[in-house]
């Protein structure tokens, strides 16, 4: 059979910034309002991407280039836009999240740092793995420094496994299982950014906000998220700027 001659390279078709409007150190958070909130934190922070809604502004913290971009909702969102960060320079990301706890020490307004991730057979991470178990774990060195940072910002901080779901609305359903093979929390893309960093070779990390609790029932009110949602990202700027 003939070959195309039609080969498309590879390049950022949702994140239309260039090279040099992407820092090596970057923030990554689903929502595009927090994105946003949470770039007044740069000095000077220039929006260098809105299509598709992925949201990235960069800036400087403390002198050192940062940016901070939107990867949207579960897997197949958030592992286009840590392909084409790192297509456009990104070596270091950090995720910015919420979570829900699954055991019930796991207090709302604390952080959970995870060591890794569980996740589901099949999906986006299949795709990338060819259906190996492949481990998915964070940068032992960008986990210590969150660590270290959270603390320093007065969070009760937990390290441990977290689950990365499909299904946002099935979480329930799995809770008791991810519990019992011991993840503290729930979230949708810490398995796709670790497994990525580890194929691509990049630094990840994430640093998950408890605004839920599926053991004990309990949920933050809305309206003191955005508030935690800037303390933590204060944490996760120093923390960033020393890996």
């Amino acid at each position: 059979m003939r070959e195309s001659k039609h080969v498309l390279a590879k390049k950022p078709w949702h994140i239309l910034a260039k090279p040099e409007d992407v820092a090596e150190r970057v923030i990554v958070a689903g929502d595009p309002l927090r994105v946003s909130r949470i770039s007044k934190l740069l000095e000077e922070p220039k929006l260098v991407n809105e299509h598709r809604g992925y949201l990235v502004y960069t800036g400087k913290y403390k002198g050192i280039d940062v940016s901070i971009a939107t990867h949207g909702i579960g897997a197949p969102s958030a592992a286009i836009v840590f392909e084409e960060l790192l297509m456009l320079g990104a070596r270091i990301m950090v995720r910015l999240g919420t979570c829900g706890g699954l055991k019930d020490y796991i207090e709302l307004g604390s952080v959970v740092v995870p060591i890794g991730a569980l996740y589901e057979p099949g999906g986006t991470i299949g795709m990338y793995t060819q259906g190996c178990c492949y481990p998915a774990v964070a940068d032992p060195e960008v986990v210590l420094k969150l660590e270290e940072k959270l603390e320093g910002h007065g969070f009760k901080v937990f390290r441990g496994l977290a689950a990365s779901s499909d299904a946002f609305h099935a979480e329930e359903e799995y809770s008791k299982k991810w519990s019992g093979l011991n993840a503290i929390a729930v979230e949708m893309e810490c398995a796709t950014l670790f497994t990525l960093a580890r194929l691509k070779g990049f630094k990840a990390g994430a640093a998950l906000m408890v605004i839920d609790n599926l053991a004990t029932g309990e949920a933050m009110k809305a309206d003191t998220v955005g508030e935690l949602a800037d303390k933590t990202a204060k944490a996760i700027l120093d923390a960033i700027i020393e890996v």
